[in-house]
């Protein structure tokens, strides 16, 4: 029994203790805050979560802006790049009656012996007709065609097999044949009428678009029947005095310099797709004349960085006397030349902004004698070969020569061997002065 209460005293004695061990409560500390302290934990707390608001804020603006940055972009036209070899071009104009002729043969046999190696021919002309059969798979009718060039196929396959690099000319807003297909696509006056120029030509209102997606279908053929690069001419409004009784329609609100340029753009990008070359024709006086520029339509930087190829027509026998310093510009072809083209670098220098893209200055000259002037001289072997100094002078290398019948004197051209020594001291009498 004594034993039995023993063990019963330890074990009472023993949970006891145990029970005594348990983890105690965490002390609770009353602080009895002052007014002072409280207002201040306030602020602190109010001060806190403002930084955190600001921070939220600006980061959000940031985030915005990048989003407007990529959107203003987006907006942003850029030139695609033709992913092709470039050609350096010296060639002539090839009218479509020439091209159709049996005159091509004895041309094509000429030019072997000169550096010429670029044919411009006419696809639709000044009259507005196109001159060979064009075919697009019914997708497109195409409009005024005719059969001039009778075998454009073999005529291209012969020039590239002598390996000329062929250029197809579009006449452009000019077009005294479409106004019988199209009329509301004319420039007309306010009772309905087409407009009609001095010469009795109807001209396309620029701000039509139907024709801008038509004269797109016939550049996109001549890329697909093998033309190495399209070259649009006409490319501006008629200048002549009635063109002041031409009515454009209400939304035409965009102004002239702007919607040839939208033209041109677009015009672009549809080539661009075809990965064929794209060159526009422009005014020589256009470069530094804010009035000429305006007037046609044309603004040349805005120009230039369209295309690949911007082709001014600084023609000698197109500037006023007094033009340049120069009393009669065609009687002094070289320093007319060189001065055009001096100011077609001024100006796209002053535009020119890093990696943008810039059109290579390829200038049309002058292959005929302008005898309508009253101070002209006649245009030979030496004004053209003055000529031809004056692009590599002034920094260019790659020419056009325009006769509008198509008549030349084979003489008058540098052989390749003559015409790449010419080339070549001109290059080195300019890195010395630039030296």
């Amino acid at each position: 029994m004594r034993k039995y209460i023993s063990f019963l005293f330890l074990f009472l004695l023993t949970f006891s203790l145990l029970s005594s061990c348990k983890t105690p409560e965490p002390l609770q500390y009353n602080v009895n805050k002052t007014p002072e302290l409280k207002q201040y934990e306030s602020e602190l707390q109010a001060e806190s979560l403002y930084e955190e608001s600001l921070a939220q804020e600006s980061l959000l603006a940031k985030e915005k802006a990048e989003e407007e940055e990529k959107a203003k972009e987006a907006l942003i036209w850029k030139k695609k790049d033709i992913q092709k070899d470039r050609v350096k071009v010296k060639g002539i104009y090839i009218t479509d009656l020439t091209a159709g002729s049996p005159k091509m043969e004895d041309i094509l046999s000429k030019m072997k012996d000169t550096e010429l190696n670029a044919l411009v021919i006419d696809i639709k002309n000044d009259n507005g007709q196109i001159v060979y059969q064009m075919n697009n798979g019914g997708q497109q009718e195409f409009y005024n065609t005719t059969n001039i060039v009778k075998d454009l196929p073999a005529l291209l396959k012969k020039c590239h097999e002598q390996g000329l690099y062929l250029i197809a000319r579009l006449v452009c807003f000019r077009d005294p044949a479409m106004g019988e297909v199209h009329p509301e696509w004319m420039n007309q006056k306010a009772d309905g009428s087409l407009f009609k120029d001095n010469s009795g030509m109807t001209w396309i209102n620029p701000y039509k678009k139907d024709y801008w997606d038509y004269i797109a279908s016939v550049a996109e053929r001549c890329a697909d029947d093998g033309f190495d690069e399209i070259q649009l001419d006409y490319v501006r409004f008629c200048t002549e005095k009635g063109m002041k009784e031409v009515q454009y329609p209400e939304e035409a609100k965009t102004n002239k310099t702007q919607i040839i340029t939208e033209f041109v753009q677009y015009m672009s990008d549809r080539l661009a797709n075809k990965q064929v070359f794209f060159s526009t024709d422009v005014f020589g006086t256009i470069i530094g004349s804010y009035v000429d520029s305006t007037a046609v339509g044309q603004d040349y930087s805005d120009m230039a960085a369209s295309v690949d190829y911007m082709c001014p027509m600084i023609y000698p026998s197109h500037y006023g006397d007094g033009n340049f310093g120069i009393e009669h510009p065609d009687t002094d072809p070289y320093k007319t030349i060189y001065s055009a083209l001096r100011s077609s670098q001024k100006e796209l220098a002053l535009v020119k902004s890093g990696d943008s893209h810039q059109a290579t200055v390829r200038p049309w000259l002058q292959g005929f004698t302008a005898s309508y002037l009253q101070h002209y001289i006649p245009y030979e072997k030496e004004q053209f070969r003055a000529q031809i100094q004056a692009v590599y002078d002034s920094g260019y290398d790659e020419w056009l020569f325009w006769n509008a019948g198509s008549n030349y004197d084979f003489s008058y051209f540098y052989t390749k061997e003559e015409g790449a020594s010419v080339q070549s001291e001109a290059k080195t009498d300019q890195e010395g002065n630039n030296g």
